[in-house]
């Protein structure tokens, strides 16, 4: 069998596991609990409205999409779907395995599970050169896109599942209070959606924090420092975004006048 046609096959398959294995989760539920009792069990700040989460909607059509779009003949020696078709295949996998742990409250292991999907999607955003190669309109809404999402959300996961453990472990948090802590977790990401902004002109990376945050400034509003702290950081985080557009536009009136060839 041809390889390209082999990875292809195996992304199919990747995104199939995923998205049954993220139903099942939920839907048994695992180890008799679904993902947010587990995650509401933790006393932190850096968690936001349940609504929120249904951004996996979003990404779960998006991988469905790209899943698609990387099997057509046309995109079978596509390089740079080439070059992100087995890491994007463990990212799934560390996606199932985050699962399993966080149900089974292995929580210090989700850690390692929550850091190889980082990880693994910055190497995949990296090699997609998502706002630094031309490529076509399909493969920039079908692929760039989906992995702009879904890095952004992870992002944001990450963090939130590092003050969840620090929670489960009792952490004093060196004598700054959690209010503090959320200030400078809001600040990192923040500084994540400018440095894209800057870099790549990544519109939907932004945004996704934009959805995240207010969620956070909404389930927090009886906390006034906590909710004013997310809504800032939501003002901030639009200037990077309006940053990234005024950026993109510049750069697609410089490929109008030079165009590039498609990788």
């Amino acid at each position: 069998m041809n390889r390209d046609i082999l990875r292809q096959g195996i992304v199919v398959i990747a995104v199939i596991a995923t998205l049954v294995m993220n139903g099942l989760a939920n839907a048994l539920p695992l180890n008799g609990q679904t993902t947010g009792e587990i995650s509401d069990r933790f006393q932190v700040y850096f968690v936001p409205a349940g609504y929120v989460f249904s951004i996996w909607g979003l990404i779960y059509v998006g991988l469905i999409l790209y899943a698609i779009y990387q099997v057509l003949p046309a995109q079978r020696d596509n390089p740079r779907l080439r070059a992100t078709g087995y890491l994007f295949t463990l990212s799934c996998l560390a996606n199932i395995v985050w699962l399993v742990l966080w149900h089974y409250e292995f929580f210090l292991l989700t850690l390692v599970a929550m850091g190889a999907l980082l990880l693994l999607l910055i190497a995949i955003y990296l090699r997609l050169g998502i706002g630094q190669v031309a490529v076509s309109t399909a493969e920039r809404w079908l692929v760039q896109l989906t992995f702009s999402i879904y890095l952004g959300w992870i992002s944001v996961a990450t963090i939130a599942n590092v003050t969840s453990v620090l929670d489960y472990l009792n952490w004093g948090g060196w004598g700054l209070s959690p209010e503090i802590w959320t200030v400078i977790m809001l600040l990192a990401g923040v500084g994540l959606a400018f440095g894209m902004a800057f870099t790549r002109g990544d519109v939907a990376y932004g945004l996704v924090i934009i959805w995240a945050y207010a969620g956070i400034a909404v389930k927090h509003s009886g906390t006034p420092g906590v909710a004013t702290a997310a809504w800032i950081a939501v003002g901030l985080v639009v200037l990077a975004v309006v940053i990234g557009l005024l950026l993109n536009r510049r750069s697609g009136q410089k490929s109008t006048a030079e165009p590039r060839a498609a990788i």
